[in-house]
Order: C-alpha cells, then sequence, then structure tokens
C-alpha cells in the first residue's frame, strides 16, 4: 500500500533518490488498512458522482465487521438495481487500473472547484485551513481531498463489496487479520440506531462537519455548543437511569473499549439512579481476579489479564446470586503487589438493592450465568459517533479515543504520547476480541463522543505529540494525527463543566473520587 522510507511514510510513487531505509506498508497493518479504505472511498466516490450525478454520497460511519455505513442525499435511495450498477462500475475501473492523479493546488483553486460541485462542506472546512494550498487527487475527471495517503491506482482495489442496509448501503472492505476476505455482514440494530440518535443531535446544534463546528467556534457560539452537548448526554444518561428503574433491574453491567469515558458515564449513572431512589452497590470486578500465577497465557506465552479466564466468574456468580439473595457476603480483593486474592468486606444488600458491575466483559454473556441474565441491565459506552471532516472524509472513534488516552496518561500517569501509542495497538487486540463481539448484547448503548471534544482536546494533545522523536516507530503516528488535529480550532476549555465527560481526560472532573455511599 505504501513504504515508510527513513522514518516517514509515503506513496509508492515516491521517488527514492539517496540510500534509504526502506519497509513496505501492507494491508494487514494499521496505515496500510487506512490507506486502502482512503482509496476506496475515492473510487466508490468517483463511480457514484459518474453515475448518479444528482444525487450527494455520504460516507458516515464504521461497522465492526469491516465497512463504512454510507447515505445518500439529493435523491431517493439506490435500488437493488442501481446498487448492482455502481459495484459493476467501481469494477470496471478497477480492471482499466487507473491512476489516481496527485498534485498540490492553491486553497483558492480547490475552494473554487467544490463550490462549483455544490460540497458546501468542504468549503467551510478549508475556510480554515491555515496552509495556502491543498493537495487533491483526481481520477477520471473528479478531484477530491482525501486526508492522507492512496494507493496509486484502482488495479490496487480489489476486495470490496456493496449491500443494502436499513434504507442506506455499506461499502465492505477487508479487515486488518485477513486482507484479502470480507466478513460476513452483521446485524447491527442497536448501534445504527446510535448512529441515527447523534445525527438528530448534529441536526439539534446545526453542526454537521468539523468546518461547521470551526465556523460555530468562531462565531462565538461555544457557550452553546458545550451546554446544548452536556445536555443531550445527561437527557440520555437520565432515560437510561429511568429505564433500569422501571424494570427494577438487581444487575447493571457497563462496558467499553479504552478512553470510551466508562468511568465519568458509570457515575453520572449512579447519580441519576440515586435521584430515583436507586442507590446501586459498586462491585468492582478487578477483585475477582485469580491468583496471578494461575493467569492463562496469550499467544506469545505473556500473562493474559484481559481474558475472561483471568476472572473467577464461579466465584463472582455465586457471590452475586448470595448478595441478591440477601445473604451476608465476604467479598474478595486482589492484592495488586503480591498478585493473590485476600479477603475483603462483609456485604449484605439492602432490599432491592442492585449491584453495578463495570468491565471489558460486562456484556459477555459468560460473566453471570444464564439463570441472572434476566435480572441484568448491560449498558455499552463507547464513542460510537463522531464529528466527521466532510461528507467523504470521516473522523474514525479510534482516533478519537487514542487522542483521549494520550492527554489522560500524560496527565495522570506522566506516560508520553510516544509510550501511549506503543501499548494502543496491543489494547485494540484486546477490544476486538472481548469487547466488540458482544456490543449488541447491549440493552441500550451510550455514545459518549461530545461534538466539540477534539477541539478541546488539541490544545493538550498537540504538545504532547510533537515530542514523539523522528528516530522511533511512534514518530508516524503522531504525525498523522497532528495532521488530523489541524483541521479542528481550539475553544476555551474552561467553559466545560465538571461532570463533563471529556473532563475525565482534560482533567478537573468533580466525579473523579466520586463514591457510591454503602451505608
Amino acid at each position: 500500500m505504501a513504504a515508510i522510507i527513513n522514518n516517514e511514510i509515503h506513496e509508492l510513487s515516491f521517488p527514492i533518490e539517496i540510500e534509504s531505509h526502506c519497509q513496505p506498508v501492507t494491508m494487514d497493518t494499521a496505515d496500510g488498512a487506512r490507506i486502502y479504505r482512503r482509496s476506496l472511498v475515492f473510487l466508490l466516490e468517483t463511480s457514484f458522482t459518474e453515475l448518479f450525478p444528482d444525487g450527494l454520497l455520504n460516507i458516515d460511519h464504521s461497522v465492526s465487521s469491516g465497512g463504512f455505513y454510507c447515505q445518500v442525499t439529493g435523491r431517493t435511495m439506490l435500488s437493488e438495481k442501481e446498487l448492482e450498477l455502481l459495484k459493476a462500475h467501481m469494477r470496471k475501473l478497477i480492471e482499466e487500473d487507473h491512476l489516481f492523479i496527485r498534485k498540490e493546488i492553491p486553497i483558492q483553486e480547490a475552494m473554487e472547484y467544490f463550490k462549483k460541485r455544490g460540497y458546501e462542506d468542504k468549503l467551510r472546512l478549508l475556510t480554515h485551513r491555515q496552509k495556502d494550498y491543498l493537495t487533491m487527487y483526481s481520477i477520471l475527471g473528479q478531484m477530491d481531498y482525501m486526508h492522507g495517503y492512496m494507493v496509486p491506482s484502482t488495479g490496487y482495489l480489489k476486495w470490496f463489496d456493496l449491500r443494502r442496509i436499513n434504507g442506506a448501503f455499506l461499502m465492505q472492505f477487508p479487515r486488518r487479520h485477513s486482507p484479502t476476505a470480507l466478513e460476513p455482514m452483521g446485524d447491527y440494530p442497536k448501534l445504527l440506531s446510535a448512529f441515527r440518535q447523534y445525527g438528530d443531535w448534529l441536526g439539534t446544534l446545526n453542526i454537521d462537519s468539523a468546518g461547521a463546528l470551526s465556523d460555530a467556534i468562531q462565531a462565538g457560539r461555544t457557550d452553546e455548543i458545550v451546554l446544548v452537548s452536556e445536555a443531550l448526554h445527561e437527557q440520555n444518561v437520565a432515560d437510561i437511569a429511568q429505564q433500569i428503574a422501571l424494570k427494577k433491574s438487581r444487575i447493571i453491567l457497563i462496558a467499553g473499549p479504552s478512553s470510551s469515558g466508562k468511568t465519568t458515564s458509570s457515575r453520572r449513572l449512579a447519580i441519576q439512579l440515586l435521584a430515583r431512589g436507586v442507590s446501586p452497590f459498586p462491585l468492582e470486578l478487578d477483585h475477582y481476579f485469580i491468583d496471578r500465577d494461575k493467569t492463562p497465557l496469550d499467544e506469545n506465552g505473556q500473562p493474559d489479564f484481559e481474558t475472561i479466564e483471568a476472572l473467577d466468574i464461579a466465584r463472582l456468580a455465586e457471590d452475586i446470586e448470595k448478595l441478591l439473595s440477601g445473604d451476608k457476603v465476604q467479598l474478595p480483593r486482589f492484592n495488586f503487589k503480591t498478585g493473590m486474592r485476600e479477603a475483603g468486606d462483609l456485604i449484605q444488600l439492602k432490599d432491592g438493592q442492585p449491584l453495578i458491575l463495570e468491565g471489558i466483559h460486562g456484556l459477555n454473556p459468560r460473566l453471570i450465568p444464564n439463570r441472572l441474565a434476566d435480572s441484568a441491565f448491560r449498558v455499552y459506552v463507547s464513542a460510537l459517533t463522531q464529528l466527521n471532516l466532510d461528507r467523504h472524509n470521516r473522523v474514525s472513534t479510534t482516533d478519537t479515543r487514542l487522542i483521549r488516552r494520550i492527554v489522560r496518561d500524560a496527565r495522570e500517569r506522566g506516560y508520553s504520547a510516544a509510550q501511549t501509542i506503543s501499548r494502543w495497538e496491543s489494547v485494540r487486540r484486546g477490544e476486538k476480541r472481548h469487547i466488540f463481539p458482544y456490543q449488541e448484547n447491549a440493552d441500550v448503548m451510550f455514545n459518549s463522543a461530545l461534538v466539540y471534544e477534539l477541539s478541546a482536546l488539541k490544545a493538550l494533545a498537540e504538545p504532547l505529540l510533537r515530542q514523539v522523536s523522528h528516530r522511533t516507530p511512534e514518530y508516524i503516528e503522531a504525525r498523522r494525527l497532528l495532521a488530523f488535529l489541524e483541521w479542528f480550532l481550539p475553544l476555551d476549555v474552561s467553559l466545560i463543566p465538571a461532570n463533563s465527560i471529556v473532563r475525565e481526560f482534560l482533567g478537573g472532573s468533580n466525579l473523579k473520587d466520586f463514591k457510591i455511599w454503602r451505608g
């Protein structure tokens, strides 16, 4: 897909004029997968524009089986026959192996081109660009800005499919672990519902792209953006609490990937439950780790603390059943210094008092036995959707979570951005194994993304990323994130309330030390 030349990533068309160290970038790497997907989007956009010039294509969100959720505006949704026609046209262009032509043009020229095309979102984005030029790609007379590198030609893009889904269509592409195969298309009703809800939120704020956000910040609307965004979050948390209270659920399970805002979300949920007269008891899953010397090993022979087998789920189920029956239970306490489990507090729940458990295995059906399943209410927390740069350049929620974590790790743990980036691949591997496969098991999904958060994180993230040395493997990722953050205007973080999810990462959260009273 590309090459790393002297620790800088370059397209395959880049000329090597001095003795250099070269490393191939293939589809089974993060950068290679991004380049393939980005190039496929441009091919889709080009084919769509040629066949359906009366419509506008929107690349909205990703799905975990490997695909982008695509919507059409300006005309009716593509019929099955039209979608097959679009797919056939893409395959024709792949077979003809057209070159992607790359060139830098003055920013004003790019804006004139997008104005003629009616791409208001791209015009808004470029209005705030600091550089006086833009790198554009073209094929068959169609030009666009694509945020990042591309493959040399359409002939590289052999693996894809288009499928109708819920009034839109899915463009499928290979996953990194199997770069020449497509996974079966899953069913994601709750995830798609979360996407629609976020779209409604963006409509309420009248902000549909990064350029629109920058316009709003520049117009002095920061107060409104922050307050309305936070109100929508709080309303969602309150709705979830109401469902739990009405159902009288005795077990509340909360799960989500790294830096999704689980801690703040679970504490805000606890407060909303307390306001309804429900006082959940927090049962910490970390205390159910088995002794460290018995921890299962991963494929590299290292202790795998993220697998569900690292927990004593039999003891957990036994304790939950006794607690819900009103018995006194001696809870375990895991000593992280010795790696051994010890005796913890002696606990007895009040009549009807629920348990709240937060952890990566919260949605795994193996965590609690089937006989307890009817008593459980499952909440999936993640930054599910995010404001995109424009209709064709989407913002990866994985990138948003990584930026959140870089800022928090530096503040709370003293980690450099390079250290956080170096651990991220392992974190992501654990999420794909233990969290994402079970996300549709949730009763509700809470989208922790905030429309303004990248503008809030920008001022803290950029200095950390600039400190990553050119000599380190993490330099390429740091440069990519810096280029991405250039598209966002900073905002005044003093306007963000102390109970906001983004405060979990920025600092200043008044929920950091919040604990549910156990009396």
